[in-house]
């Protein structure tokens, strides 16, 4: 582990926004947990997640390795799992929407006033999460962690701007993204042409069609890392 942090009242740290990164084993019960326990070859990664009620959120899931919807059976099983949706293939794995009740984590955050950072990737049962926060809280999120995980890392700790996981998406492009996704454009079977969404957004076929391209070439970087796209 990086090395012990002082006291939060004393430390010169205590006004600071620090940006930590955490690695540490997943709780039981979580629908990640089994899965990646399961699976341990295949990666998650969390991309995103949206509020449904005080308990329940949605997030979309990258997967490796699969075409869409192999997994959706599996998910489902687990007792937290609300519903999946399958939507698309990415790179060399497919997206997942899951819909799920809310782990206990989500309820420290917010009591903290903390975001959630992601994406968030996970496999074989370990997590690695970012964590941006004063360092009271900071040490908050990781007493919390130390319960779940004894020997949770603290993998780095520094003072910068993190990539969100649309990094080079401008306001525009995710703007087309999230209406493409709610309108089924990315779900399998497709429910709805390229033509039908260019219509919506009052856009040519053809711009939608680049825009979309790009968009999923800078959620594969984001995904795989730049040089996996290098021949």
């Amino acid at each position: 582990m990086v090395g012990e942090l002082s006291d939060p009242i004393t430390s010169p740290l205590a006004d600071r926004l620090l940006i930590a990164t955490l690695k540490l084993r997943t709780p039981k019960g979580l629908w990640t947990t089994l899965f990646s326990n399961a699976n341990p070859n295949v990666r998650l990664e969390v991309l995103n997640q949206s509020i449904v009620d005080p308990a329940v959120s949605v997030s979309d899931y990258w997967i490796s390795g699969r075409p869409p919807g192999v997994w959706s059976r599996e998910i489902a099983a687990c007792a937290d799992v609300l519903k999946v949706d399958a939507l698309t293939e990415l790179g060399e794995g497919s997206l997942y929407r899951v819909t799920y009740r809310n782990p206990p984590v989500v309820y420290l955050f917010r009591g903290l006033g903390i975001p959630l950072q992601f994406p968030m990737r996970i496999q074989a049962g370990t997590i690695q999460i970012e964590v941006v926060a004063r360092y009271p809280e900071f040490q908050k999120v990781l007493d919390y962690a130390r319960k779940s995980d004894p020997a949770v890392r603290v993998v780095s700790i520094r003072r910068r701007s993190l990539r969100s996981h649309l990094p080079n998406l401008s306001e525009n492009q995710q703007d087309l993204l999230a209406r493409a996704m709610a309108e089924g454009y990315f779900a399998v079977p497709r429910k709805i042409t390229l033509t039908d969404l260019a219509k919506k957004v009052n856009r040519s076929k053809s711009s939608v069609s680049e825009a979309i391209a790009l968009i999923e070439q800078k959620l594969l970087e984001t995904a795989l890392g730049p040089s996996a796209l290098v021949p």
